[in-house]
């Protein structure tokens, strides 16, 4: 018998979802990311999440599982700067008691579908570390290519390894 399908909704990133920045700031969810965040850090990211939209092709939510109703992680893409072009990248993340039950899976089609509505989205790069098997595997279930490992520069001033992994969602202009 197939696992149950989890039931997320996608909820814009608001003021109140600082709270989920700080549950989400720990060396376990952070482990492939260069460690947990000062305050400052924390109040910063936070800012850019509420700003995405608003500048440029990009959208941050928190993840609300349901019928619960508990936030238990975050989602999103935004532009960034990539061997010299302009791509959305996208990225997650799960509160660990939720972590392994499909949460991540559910949210990234869910967040794949609202990117696919905004015509400045036509490809979606994820880059999870090569360490990281669980965020690789969700890559692969929700249709996204190896593109192939590469360096990448996260946090700022630190190089990892991670698998490029590539999604286009409408034919290239």
């Amino acid at each position: 018998m197939a696992p149950k399908e989890m039931q997320v909704s996608l909820e814009p990133w608001a003021d109140t979802d600082l709270e989920l920045l700080h549950r989400m700031n720990t060396p376990e969810m952070l482990d492939h990311l260069g460690g947990p965040e000062n305050s400052g850090q924390i109040l910063k990211r936070h800012k850019r999440y509420l700003e995405l939209g608003d500048k440029a092709a990009g959208r941050m939510f928190r993840i609300v599982l349901l019928p619960e109703g508990e936030a238990v992680g975050n989602i999103g893409w935004w532009q960034r700067e990539w061997q010299e072009k302009t791509i959305c990248e996208m990225g997650w993340g799960i509160l660990p008691p939720y972590q392994g039950r499909g949460i991540a899976t559910a949210a990234g089609a869910a967040a794949i579908a609202a990117a696919a509505a905004d015509p400045k989205v036509q490809v979606i790069h994820a880059f999870p570390s090569v360490d990281n098997p669980a965020s690789n595997a969700i890559c692969r279930k929700l249709g996204f290519s190896p593109a192939g490992e590469c360096a990448f520069e996260y946090p700022p001033g630190t190089i990892m390894r991670c698998q490029d992994w590539r999604l286009e969602l409408g034919v290239q202009p």
